[in-house]
């Protein structure tokens, strides 16, 4: 599972907690320009197995589990 951030962002704080929150295990990415070349337009991103997911999607996600 990779998170994909950006620095000082709200947002990419809160899924942060809720995954720190269930004992998921992560790896954060905010490397810009790594966003930039997956076509990360916006953040935060959570991939699953291939599947990138905004913060709705990623929380709905981390609802299920």
């Amino acid at each position: 599972m990779v998170l994909y951030t950006k620095e000082n962002c709200p947002r990419c704080k809160v899924l942060k907690m809720k995954l720190d929150k269930k004992n998921i295990k992560y790896d954060e990415v905010s490397d810009i320009d790594l966003l930039i070349s997956k076509g990360i337009k916006q953040a935060p991103i959570l991939e699953v197995d291939g599947e990138f997911m905004d913060l709705n999607k990623a929380n709905t996600f981390l609802n299920s589990l």
